[in-house]
């Protein structure tokens, strides 16, 4: 074990909780935010990719790290998508650094260079990459969020770090790219004058550096490209994606995935229209039922063996507003509501609204709806509620109490395992294809449909496109065996292989039928009572939940080596 954090290995204190009478959040030192145990694993392994020595590290990269957990403080890195929670901005920014840094050991910098130049110019290389990568979302926090002092004062970054309680919320109607543009307003607080005399002697990484920190990636070279292909990993580990498939991926590959997905929809499978329709075409406007077209599309997608695809609907719809595939409504959502009448008939839906263009281009298009689609404002649809805010989404200015961080998010390290196992993978990427290439398939095994099912899991858990023990994972170790979240891995089975329960019986869902299957092979631990399904309470430090779900009998049939429990979930006592 690296003996630099060694005098810091005491118990952190707890996650700083909100007062939620006041509103605010406390300030918190530097040392303190960043004593937290996966924070801690995060720097020992910064550390060893960087081959420093102590005081070297500490200039370099310690320094600037403490400056940017001062300044980001409890900040989120994004209001309902990835890292959505308390800390989540210095978490992220964390894991970029370290998924950076390993990937910039495949590369000799700069490329092309004498091989005495590429040696000489190591450490300003790998300390630059690790810069732009820390530095990548920093300017969220001056255009996206609206911080408030205690004492009423507005805070904005370039002011300095907060020196009193604050709360904050998202500003409404934002410019989702204009953060990247705003690092500018900031960066010089986090990197001080030696580092940036330092950086500005090596004029190609120089440049490059410049170039991410103005968001201009296009022109940054392979050092903008190992911060987008590091903010990918952290992004899809964090949201239930395949971190490892995630390096593969071209830039924008989601964007370009989600709108394939609706073309393909929309012009082969959808009906548009019509009463029970999916959509309606207006002159202006394509309208889209939200729950059911992306209910859809994450079907569609995942049974086309596409990674990376977030876990929720109101994740999707984020994606989706922030790569401008969808219109804001004017109060900066994705969502809007609004009432389709024809004749005698009418109903009220909550709609994604998209350019028409976006889906046909210079085709030809159905003809336009010859009823109406008229925008309601502050109502809800027969179709579907509006959705509400994630559990991890913080908003905290109102003064009022509001949905706090799931407990798992927060001090639960085990989310490093498959991020940081990750980067190994990268280099003996042979060795995992048959893994990869068993799951990259619509159509299940041949095994009877409960085997299939628990065959999924395994290789799922092998390969991490199934996390465990995270905020958002559906497989979790309890009681030293392992336990399966109902009704959600079984939903989740089912959207990767949509019609598998094709001739069964109708009346009843198809995840439904998928857990009788799984029931049927006896591989669950029945209660004393003689019943199937366990009660887990979820325990953390502001928050108190349940998830119900099955025990396993034989965990190692599953997972080959369990990991230890989940320190959150126990066991109710009353089963």
């Amino acid at each position: 074990m690296l003996s630099l954090f060694r005098h810091k290995r005491q118990k952190p204190p707890p996650p700083p909780t909100v007062n939620v009478a006041d509103g605010y959040l406390s300030i918190e030192s530097s040392q303190s935010l960043l004593a937290a145990g996966h924070r801690r694993q995060l720097l020992d392994r910064i550390w060893q990719y960087t081959a420093l020595s102590h005081p070297q590290f500490r200039q370099l990269y310690l320094n600037p790290i403490h400056r940017y957990a001062e300044l980001v403080q409890q900040l989120p890195a994004s209001e309902t998508h990835h890292h959505a929670y308390l800390g989540g901005m210095l978490d992220h920014g964390l894991e970029l650094v370290a998924c950076s840094l390993k990937l910039r050991q495949s590369y000799l910098l700069p490329t092309g260079a004498a091989p005495e130049d590429q040696a000489a110019q190591t450490d300003a290389w790998s300390a630059g990459i690790a810069y732009g990568a820390l530095l990548h979302d920093i300017g969220k926090i001056a255009v996206d969020l609206l911080v408030e002092r205690q004492d009423g004062r507005v805070w904005h970054p370039w002011q300095g770090s907060l020196d009193q309680p604050y709360r904050f919320r998202y500003l409404k109607g934002r410019d989702y790219h204009l953060h990247r543009a705003a690092a500018g307003l900031i960066y010089t607080q986090i990197l001080d004058r030696p580092i940036l005399d330092w950086l500005s002697g090596f004029p190609s990484l120089w440049a490059n550096l410049l170039y991410v920190l103005a968001g201009q990636y296009e022109r940054a070279g392979v050092l903008g490209e190992l911060v987008m292909q590091a903010d990918r990993v952290s992004t899809a580990q964090n949201i239930g994606g395949n971190p490892s498939k995630a390096l593969q991926a071209p830039t924008h590959s989601l964007q370009h995935h989600l709108i394939s997905g609706l073309r393909h929809l929309i012009q082969h499978e959808l009906k548009l229209n019509q009463p029970g329709a999916a959509g309606w075409l207006t002159q202006d406007a394509l309208w889209l039922v939200s729950k059911t077209v992306t209910d859809k599309l994450r079907a569609h997608l995942l049974s086309q063996s596409i990674e990376g695809i977030p876990s929720s609907n109101i994740a999707v719809f984020d994606e989706l507003q922030s790569h401008g595939l969808v219109e804001s409504t004017p109060e900066g959502k994705a969502i809007w509501t609004a009432l389709v009448a024809q004749g005698n008939w009418q109903q009220s839906f909550t709609f994604l609204r998209l350019q028409p263009a976006l889906i046909w281009g210079n085709e030809d298009r159905p003809e336009a709806f010859s009823g109406t689609v008229s925008i309601v404002a502050h109502e809800r649809s027969s179709d579907t509620p509006l959705p509400t805010p994630a559990p991890e989404t913080v908003s905290i200015v109102s003064g009022k109490s509001q949905p706090q961080p799931d407990p798992m998010a927060l001090e639960d390290a085990d989310y490093l395992g498959p991020l940081l196992d990750m980067f190994e993978l990268v280099d003996s990427e042979t060795s995992n294809a048959p893994a990869e290439s068993t799951l990259e398939t619509s159509t299940p095994p041949s095994d009877s449909p409960g085997q299939a099912f628990l065959n999924w899991v395994k290789e799922g858990v092998v390969s991490h496109k199934l996390i465990i023990n995270d905020s958002k994972a559906k497989v979790h170790t309890v009681d030293g065996t392992v336990f399966l979240v109902t009704p959600g891995l079984f939903q989740r089975y089912v959207q990767e292989f949509p019609g598998i329960a094709k001739g069964v019986d109708q009346e009843i869902e198809e995840w439904r039928w998928a857990q009788k299957q799984f029931e049927k092979l006896n591989a669950h631990r029945k209660r004393a009572d003689g019943l199937n399904i366990w009660t887990c309470k979820v325990q953390g430090p502001r928050k108190q939940t349940s998830l119900k779900g099955y025990l396993i009998t034989e965990p190692a049939s599953l997972i080959k080596n369990v990991p230890p429990d989940n320190p959150f979930l126990k066991l109710d006592a009353s089963q």
